[in-house]
């Protein structure tokens, strides 16, 4: 009887040091593809202006009726988010809660842009609950700035500079358009083409 408790107990450390090794062969390998996978972010888009470009500021009317300017400087606001939506995407549909999080934990300003019905951006108006937000329809501001897909976003500074842009589909994408500003890069992907260029 003793035996079988010295072997049994022998055997279960031998299987608890296999079970540690294991873990840690894992937390490993998670690591190394931490580092292989590329981040997400913002897709890029060809046409409009660029990153670093000051377009002229364009005056116009939110669906209340009030006037609003996009782009142009100014200075009580660091940073300032055009999100480009329809009441016709389900896409945009799924960003706006994230988009409105994304804004208010980043202190940005975010303004809603789109180019639909009127009765339609209401409807998603009231679902979403934007009526703190400014929203802007017609399309006088995506032309601007060469809006063909939705959702589409552009980060502007307190000078009306872009800062970043891209399509976005989820709050990661929002983010690497801060976080590409932030690490002075034009976007995610130019970030991983230049490190794919020095390792090479």
């Amino acid at each position: 009887m003793m035996t079988a408790l010295i072997v049994s107990q022998i055997l279960s450390w031998i299987v608890t040091f296999t079970l540690g090794v294991a873990v840690l062969a894992l937390a490993r390998q998670l690591g190394v593809l931490h580092m292989r996978v590329a981040p997400a972010g913002a897709l890029t888009t060809a046409g409009g202006p660029a990153v670093g470009d000051r377009p002229a500021a364009i005056t116009t009317q939110t669906v209340e009726g009030a006037s609003v300017t996009i782009g142009g400087p100014a200075p009580s606001i660091p940073l300032r988010l055009l999100l480009f939506v329809s009441a016709q995407c389900p896409l945009c549909k799924n960003l706006i809660p994230a988009a409105k999080s994304f804004a208010r934990d980043e202190r940005t300003a975010l303004t809603f842009v789109g180019d639909d019905d009127v009765a339609a951006q209401r409807a998603l108006i009231a679902q979403q609950g934007l009526e703190g937000h400014a929203f802007v329809n017609g399309p006088e501001v995506g032309q601007a700035y060469a809006v063909s897909k939705l959702p589409y976003a552009v980060l502007l500074d307190a000078d009306g500079t872009i800062l970043s842009k891209g399509l976005v589909n989820s709050r990661e994408h929002l983010e690497s358009l801060v976080v590409a500003h932030e690490m002075g890069v034009k976007s995610v992907q130019d970030y991983i083409a230049g490190l794919k260029v020095r390792a090479a």
